[in-house]
């Protein structure tokens, strides 16, 4: 099997959960909130913050205001 690209990796799990893949303005968003969280905190604060908005509905923008003063 050949390795994908971070972006067509990204375009095939989403379309196996049957949604549309980020745009690149979200991935860059998402980026910066994951790394507030993996600088204020330890590793694993990275993904689960985008976890976290998800399943808030949070856009990832207005929740980088929110991790940076956490």
């Amino acid at each position: 099997m050949t390795e994908r690209t971070g972006t067509e990796w990204i375009a095939a799990f989403a379309a196996g959960l049957g949604v549309e893949p980020p745009t690149d303005e979200v991935v860059e968003q998402l980026l910066d909130l994951a790394g507030i969280a993996a600088h204020s905190s330890e590793r694993i604060a990275a993904p689960i913050a985008c976890w976290l908005i998800g399943r808030a509905g949070l856009d990832p923008l207005a929740a980088q205001d929110l991790a940076q003063n956490t």
